[in-house]
């Protein structure tokens, strides 16, 4: 498969259940029951499948499910403050204190006309899709990921296909 992504662009692979939609965002995200036997991904120069998962987050690559996992007692601020400073450790830039991280994220949860009591809950808490859809939107503003991409399959954390 050849595929092409610009800046800017936007692409929607689609296809039946069970043709690989899912397979492929999971291999891009560094999925490591997966293994990729021939072939490159090239992403800003880089070979991404000579990437860790970690090192693919921090270079922009962003995976976000339909229905992620709650997380109980870890509170979106503390979440989104560790993504955004092993981001920025990453790239050798100062770590942001809380009160810095905070006026960031109330920024950008206000150029997303988002609730910012959405900051003090746990992560992906909620029974509605909407919610954990705010979790995941303000996850993406927050740490600008270069790649996005959303995938509707419910990880299956126990498989190791």
């Amino acid at each position: 498969m050849d595929l092409t992504v610009r800046s800017g662009e936007v692409h929607s692979i689609m296809g039946p259940n069970g043709s690989g939609k899912s397979t492929l965002a999971q291999v891009l995200a560094g999925r490591e029951s997966y293994e990729v036997t021939a072939g490159e991904v090239l992403y800003r120069g880089k070979n991404l499948l000579k990437m860790s998962p970690e090192e693919r987050a921090c270079e922009g690559v962003f995976l976000a499910f339909q229905y992620p996992v709650e997380i109980p007692g870890v509170n979106n601020t503390y979440f989104l403050k560790a993504a955004v400073n092993a981001i920025r450790k990453y790239h050798g830039q100062e770590e942001l204190d809380a009160m810095t991280f905070l006026a960031l994220m109330k920024k950008k949860m206000k150029l997303l006309d988002m609730d910012e009591g959405l900051l003090n809950r746990s992560v992906n808490e909620g029974s509605r899709a909407g919610k954990r859809s705010g979790t995941r939107s303000s996850t993406w503003r927050c740490c600008s990921p270069h790649w996005p991409f959303w995938t509707r399959r419910t990880p299956d954390w126990t498989s190791t296909q």
